[in-house]
């Protein structure tokens, strides 16, 4: 089989049901777009398949899995790729005194590390079709995520990574976009969560760290398919003056709940957004109930 030559090509990573990739194939294909849905478990994407699209079982961590994934779709459409998206990440909530450095390295290879290798390994479909490679960030690599600095640290080097990779692709007409996510439903926040570990500096509030797990569930989520579809989009409009600004799309989109608070944010001092994640964290309640266990622990209560 292969992709009729008037047809577009996407494709995804990430792609499990419940998820923003799963709804971005579904937008992407609404759209004319050939999609090639990808995930580690294939069989996941069975009701994509059915629908018309291509699936692929694709493992981000491994390079032959990617190098695999890149002779399918070369097969698939003679040797170009108009879109990729790269949307596979992973999440875990721990504060930065009690994380499991494992867990860290995993962020990393899967929301960093992985990224860069299914860019280095997709750029040469990409140059012939004047690409696009969409990169699926966070405003957590922006702004403070409490008890999440690992994720937001791998998101914060992914936006960084994006910037010059956008500049290093531009003589080739690859364009890079980076979709800045707010609070969005997803299922994501399924992965990666555990108790504190005993001894932890937060036990006396423990049930206020491990609230923080669905953080972006509870707080002004924005409905998967209302998002995927700003995004798509974005994305097929192509890209005006100015970074987008003026005549089409911004190449930095901000979308998803709290996502625009975030962008004004950034005309701000760094005080001020602290000052409101901090209201939003209820971090004077934190403050006040471990300075209360402590007291009581000097006491001998």
């Amino acid at each position: 089989m292969s992709v009729p030559q008037d047809k577009k090509t996407v494709l995804v990573t990430g792609c499990t049901p419940g998820g923003i990739g799963h709804a971005l194939c579904l937008k992407f294909h609404a759209s004319g777009y050939h999609v090639i849905a990808t995930a580690r478990r294939p069989e996941v994407l069975d009701g994509l398949r059915d629908m018309g699209m291509t699936t692929i079982g694709l493992n981000v961590d491994q390079q032959s899995s990617i190098n695999e994934c890149v002779a399918q779709v070369t097969k698939l459409t003679g040797g170009t790729l108009d879109i990729l998206v790269n949307n596979a990440g992973v999440m875990a909530h721990m504060p930065a005194a009690d994380i499991d450095l494992d867990d860290v390295r995993t962020m990393f290879e899967t929301n960093v590390f992985a990224v860069m290798a299914m860019v280095k390994a997709f750029v040469p479909l990409l140059i012939p079709a004047r690409g696009l490679i969409l990169q699926i960030s966070s405003i957590a690599g922006v702004v403070a995520d409490l008890y999440a600095s690992g994720y937001s640290a791998t998101k914060g080097a992914l936006t960084s990574y994006s910037r010059t990779l956008r500049l290093e692709l531009k003589p080739f007409n690859v364009r890079v976009m980076i979709a800045h996510t707010g609070t969005v439903k997803s299922n994501l926040t399924t992965k990666f969560h555990s108790p504190l570990p005993e001894g932890s500096i937060y036990k006396p509030v423990e049930d206020m760290v491990l609230k923080r797990h669905e953080f972006s569930q509870e707080n002004f989520p924005m409905d998967t398919d209302v998002f995927a579809g700003k995004i798509v989009r974005a994305a097929i409009k192509g890209e005006g003056w100015f970074g987008g600004w003026f005549g089409r799309t911004p190449d930095w989109i901000w979308t998803g709940g709290l996502a625009r608070r975030t962008w004004l944010g950034t005309y701000f001092p760094d005080s001020w957004m602290e000052a409101l994640v901090g209201m939003l964290s209820e971090d004077d309640v934190i403050t006040a109930k471990i300075h209360a266990a402590a007291a009581a622990e000097a006491k001998g209560e």
